[in-house]
């Protein structure tokens, strides 16, 4: 019997219908997703009623790719009442000054969005061997100024908890920290307080119709009010 139930349990959490996160993560009342080209085509007037109060969207990497759904989610997703706003996946193997060209020509500045997000996560090679520090900071710095200046805010350092801890913490005091976490609740080892949580990797909603059948979930530290707060002036 346990045998049985342990399979059931793997089957619900490859399906996405039970996720260690969902019930505390659903204590936090303002939520939202992250998407990119993986969920195709959206309908952000579907998606915007799925009881979402916020969307990033995937704009830019490196210092040349540019997703190529973001020019169609950017303005669509602007026709809603979501809360919207761009990320860059951060590349190590070009200069920060470049990819802050790249993400600055792409992502026009919209008074009232969200901060732009820099994703620093593991990609290709650098998930079996990270690089230095030096090497991940030395792009990371003028990326972060480039994006400030631009665009009047500080940007949201997205990361895993792995590249969190070799690059991130006890760093970058004023860019609030995204932080993926998705089998347990989150938790800094520097003791720095998440403002955004990304708490599952597997939900399901309507409005979107790509190979990727699901859809990242997120939760915000605080309310509606607070969350407005960072946005754009």
């Amino acid at each position: 019997m346990v045998a049985l139930a342990l399979v059931v349990i793997a089957a619900l959490l490859v399906m996405g219908t039970l996720w260690p996160t969902r019930t505390a993560a659903l204590r936090y009342p303002v939520q939202g997703v992250d998407v990119s080209a993986y969920q195709g085509t959206i309908d952000w007037d579907v998606l915007a009623e799925e009881d979402i109060d916020f969307a990033w969207i995937k704009a830019t990497e490196g210092s040349s790719y540019q997703d190529p759904r973001f020019d169609d989610n950017w303005t669509d997703a602007h026709d809603t009442e979501l809360l919207v706003g761009a990320y860059h996946f951060l590349s190590v193997d070009s200069p920060g000054s470049d990819q802050a060209t790249n993400v600055i020509a792409t992502v026009s500045e919209h008074r009232g969005d969200l901060p732009v997000v820099v994703d620093v996560e593991c990609y290709a090679t650098y998930c079996d061997t990270p690089p230095p520090a030096t090497t991940v900071r030395d792009v990371l710095a003028p990326l972060l100024l480039a994006i400030e200046q631009h665009y009047g805010r500080p940007a949201v350092l997205y990361a895993t908890r792995d590249w969190y801890e070799l690059y991130l913490a006890g760093r970058y005091p004023d860019n609030p920290i995204w932080f993926r976490s998705v089998a347990t609740s989150p938790h800094l080892t520097d003791d720095r307080d998440w403002t955004f949580w990304q708490w599952s990797a597997r939900e399901k909603l309507d409005g979107y119709d790509g190979d990727e059948a699901f859809i990242d979930m997120n939760a915000f530290s605080g309310d509606r009010g607070e969350l407005e707060s960072l946005l754009l002036p």
